[in-house]
């Protein structure tokens, strides 16, 4: 089994260090955005005011992901008996309709206006529109490297790599800081380019083609989260190497004769659905059949303590349900052995 860190203090303290990792970026991005709104306006720069309408869009993305951190371990209650952790989900597709709308469309605008305007700027204004992004690209680095410190942290703790953790990680917050600060740090690198191809040759096409870049690139990033958030929030389940220790615990047990089915969703970071249908040994009565039911139930919560919606249905297998279910063993065991070939090969 590997080392699940996704218990209720496990859980909080990787909550505080994505708040803090959150609060650095939304420091940054502020500072930056006004530097970057001050310098394009200077300049007269589209690529900059790409970059300052880019540093906006992402400094209220912060506010909504601090927002998520706090509204999400809220707990359950009549409404919401299942609790609060799917608002990361909904928060961070926030987000992603902020980088598309305020980013990537504002930058396209930029681009096709410059192009159409043509430029007024003279060189006083490109060296402050430099400067401004040299110093927005040590900021948006220094909050890149805390995001991925922080990643690589969880990775540790997952027991896999830093690249199958990027892909794999269930924080969704954590996710959007680090899309956010590697699009922020490259989308820099898109404007001094543009810039000082611009300063160079006098073309405004560079700056204006900057922007598109810039834009482009926010469209992106921002389908990609929309497509995470969007598979977290219609209910998505969790990882198969963990179904897979799911099933074989359940089999294990000596009461239990076949594992009809096995359904798992991820309610949150820190909560997990377990839904299983199983066939008994026969000859137990009702109150051994409760006994053994509190017992298993009891020993899953122990050891995944994330699995806190723990459901066990008492059902009668067909032959065609055992069919079914080594089927299922089957498929499963599979793409837990394409998932660890992948994972290797990361």
């Amino acid at each position: 089994s590997r080392p699940e860190p996704d218990g209720p203090d496990a859980q909080g303290g990787q909550d505080a260090r994505t708040a803090v990792t959150v609060f650095v970026a939304l420091g940054a991005n502020l500072v930056i955005a006004l530097a970057k709104a001050i310098g394009g306006v200077f300049a007269g720069s589209p690529a900059l005011l790409s970059e300052a309408a880019h540093s906006v869009a992402d400094s209220l993305n912060e506010v909504f992901l601090l927002a998520s951190l706090k509204r999400s371990k809220r707990a359950p209650d009549d409404q919401h008996p299942f609790g609060y952790g799917k608002e990361r989900y909904f928060w961070a597709l926030l987000a992603a309709v902020g980088i598309f709308v305020m980013g990537g469309c504002f930058s396209f605008f930029q681009g096709a206006e410059a192009l159409s305007a043509g430029s007024s700027e003279d060189h006083s204004g490109y060296l402050v529109g430099l400067a401004v992004l040299g110093l927005a690209l040590i900021a948006e680095g220094s909050s890149l490297v805390r995001a991925l410190f922080q990643v690589r942290g969880h990775a540790r703790e997952a027991g896999r790599g830093m690249a199958a953790e990027l892909r794999m990680g269930d924080d969704p917050t954590l996710r959007t800081v680090l899309a956010e600060d590697s699009t922020a740090c490259l989308g820099v690198v898109f404007a001094l380019l543009g810039m000082w191809l611009h300063m160079v040759t006098g073309e405004v096409a560079y700056e204006a083609t900057a922007s598109f870049l810039i834009g482009a690139l926010l469209v992106y990033v921002a389908y990609r989260l929309a497509r995470e958030s969007r598979a977290q929030l219609i209910g998505e389940a969790i990882d198969p190497v963990q179904r897979r220790e799911f099933r074989r615990f359940l089999e294990g047990q000596p009461e239990i004769d076949t594992v009809t089915g096995l359904l798992t969703m991820r309610l949150g970071n820190d909560s997990t659905l377990v839904a299983a249908r199983v066939d008994l040994f026969p000859g137990l009565d009702s109150e051994e059949v409760e006994e053994v039911l509190v017992r298993v139930k009891t020993a899953m919560a122990e050891i995944w303590p994330h699995a806190d919606q723990i459901f066990l249905d008492v059902t009668d297998a067909s032959t065609r349900d055992r069919a079914k279910a080594r089927e299922d063993r089957q498929a499963l065991d599979e793409t837990v052995a394409a998932v660890e070939r992948e994972e290797r090969g990361a």
